[in-house]
């Protein structure tokens, strides 16, 4: 466990000892604030769920671009194989690169602090969905964290890895959505609104923190970096 805490501060120390780092989070904090703020006012209620309801398309751009070089920048320069020769363990190599992606994306999402600081300041919002949407974008982030940390592994291009996140978190998201369940045989509709990542989020999203939706995103997360651990040790035998 302290190798895996050890490389996730040297993934976060990453994050922002590169330029790349503040551009995404100032892009990130720009896209959020604009979608809100220009409805805001319009709309005139105290109520966090547009912001919510926007942030699972925005994290769909946001956390594959942010995963993409971690598995696949160190494959392309090689450093891959001084990290898995280390004394360090496989697994704690890929649970110390989610940590550290996952500390990253917190950072994030608290930078939009000021978003309900501004609600808070102007009207009286439920604390129950605000609570709860803040801990669904943790565990929604943590998903597509996972998946596009699994797709960085598969590949050296930054590119593909980034296209491979982003369409496999996409596909998870929108198969649980109505666009999808409209057409899908009524016998099928149920699974695959339980296996939608975005049905899950806007549960938690209205304040019902339900075991059922905690073990979802445990089974998800746990299931990619499983698959990611698989790949990586592929990679020693080639």
């Amino acid at each position: 466990m302290t190798s895996a805490i050890a490389i996730a501060r040297k993934e976060l120390r990453g994050h922002f000892n590169s330029a790349a780092g503040y551009v995404f989070l100032t892009a990130f904090l720009l896209l959020t604030s604009w979608f809100f703020f220009r409805s805001f006012f319009l709309a005139g209620q105290a109520t966090l769920r547009p912001f919510f309801s926007m942030m699972p398309w925005v994290f769909l751009l946001f956390v594959p671009a942010a995963a993409m070089r971690s598995w696949a920048e160190e494959r392309k320069l090689g450093t891959d194989e001084v990290l898995l020769t280390l004394p360090v363990r496989d697994g704690e190599a890929v649970l110390g690169k989610f940590l550290g992606g996952l500390g990253f994306l917190c950072v994030a999402i608290a930078l939009t602090a000021p978003v309900p600081a501004v609600l808070l300041a102007l009207g009286d919002p439920d604390p129950g969905p605000l609570v709860g949407g803040y801990a669904g974008l943790v565990l929604l982030g943590a998903a597509y964290l996972a998946i596009s940390l699994f797709a960085s592994s598969l590949t050296e291009s930054q590119v593909v890895a980034f296209v491979v996140g982003a369409s496999m978190s996409f596909a998870l998201f929108i198969v649980g959505e109505d666009v999808v369940l409209v057409a899908a045989p009524r016998w099928l509709a149920p699974g695959l609104r339980y296996l939608g990542l975005g049905q899950h989020f806007a549960s938690i999203s209205r304040g019902v923190l339900d075991t059922r939706d905690l073990v979802y995103y445990a089974v998800v997360v746990g299931f990619f970096l499983y698959a990611n651990l698989k790949a990586v040790e592929a990679r020693k035998w080639r």
